[in-house]
């Protein structure tokens, strides 16, 4: 086996680990009670009895049989689950524990995995500036291995962002109703209007990932930043007070409307940085939406 399949192999295996433990130990329960099947599905006729509502009866087999029969509905429990991951060239940007890249991946493990033991089905889609890859929602622990093994070893071909494309294909393509999770640093073009279409159709959740120093300069003096997503490079001095505060504004201004994005498509969403751990922020989303059903 050569040697960096053995280390593919080894990292997917390292990542299995960890993800399915915090998902099995922490999020099993508020997965379950914050995406539960939607919608009821008919099981089965039986014969009245007192107590039943009379707007579950079933006036076609109670005038059949001269006896009241009430219709059975069980809850759908089986989900599709499907990953909107950003791989463009933003994500290769961390400087404190960790890329927003790798930040990606742990999420993208720990919710298929909870996913799973919800026996819910799960596929992604890697997108950059275009639709990079579609992976077809399935069940099992091999897919959801499969899953970890492309978002380690994926190349993309583009570097750009475009959120937007990535939920119109996603409404084209997933035809019946599901969790969708969109992973990305949502630094696109506009995306609201198709945002809302998405969330009307499916369940939207976003989960976007920050890194502090995208929004706050540490004075490092003059230094060379380069664009990763264009590749241009810019030299700025970060010890300029002035350059400081006007980044840190420009920052404030560009989340608080990604946040009014979100609320007027009504979608759930949290941010999570590459400084901190994940588990909390989805916790407390998982929690919240459990609360609210």
């Amino acid at each position: 086996m050569p040697q960096d399949t053995k280390d593919l192999l080894s990292k997917v295996r390292k990542i299995e680990i960890k993800t399915r433990g915090l998902s099995t130990n922490l999020l099993s329960g508020e997965y379950q009670s914050a995406f539960k099947g939607r919608g009821m599905a008919f099981s089965e006729v039986r014969e009245y009895q007192v107590g039943d509502e009379i707007r579950t009866i079933d006036w076609n087999v109670t005038a059949r049989f001269n006896h009241p029969f009430v219709k059975v509905f069980n809850e759908e429990r089986e989900l599709s689950v499907m990953l909107l991951m950003d791989v463009s060239g933003s994500g290769n940007f961390g400087t404190i524990n960790q890329l927003k890249q790798n930040l990606a991946t742990e999420l993208c493990a720990v919710l298929a995995f909870s996913a799973i033991q919800n026996n819910d089905k799960v596929g992604v889609i890697f997108f950059s500036d275009k639709i990079e890859k579609f992976i077809p929602p399935k069940k099992g622990r091999s897919h959801i291995l499969m899953i970890i093994r492309e978002l380690l070893a994926f190349q993309p071909e583009n570097q750009g962002t475009n959120v937007a494309q990535a939920l119109k294909y996603f409404t084209s393509v997933i035809r019946k109703r599901c969790t969708a999770f969109v992973i990305s640093d949502f630094l696109s073009p506009s995306f609201e209007q198709e945002l809302r279409i998405a969330n009307k159709k499916h369940d939207i959740v976003a989960l976007r990932l920050y890194d502090k120093h995208e929004e706050e300069f540490p004075d490092l003096g003059l230094i060379p930043v380069q664009d990763a997503e264009t590749g241009q490079i810019q030299w700025i001095n970060t010890s300029d007070k002035e350059v400081q505060s006007t980044f840190r504004a420009e920052a404030l201004r560009r989340n608080e409307e990604l946040r009014n994005q979100f609320r007027r498509s009504g979608v759930d969403f949290t941010s999570i940085g590459t400084h901190e751990q994940y588990i909390k922020p989805l916790v407390t989303l998982f929690k919240q939406r459990g609360a609210r059903r």
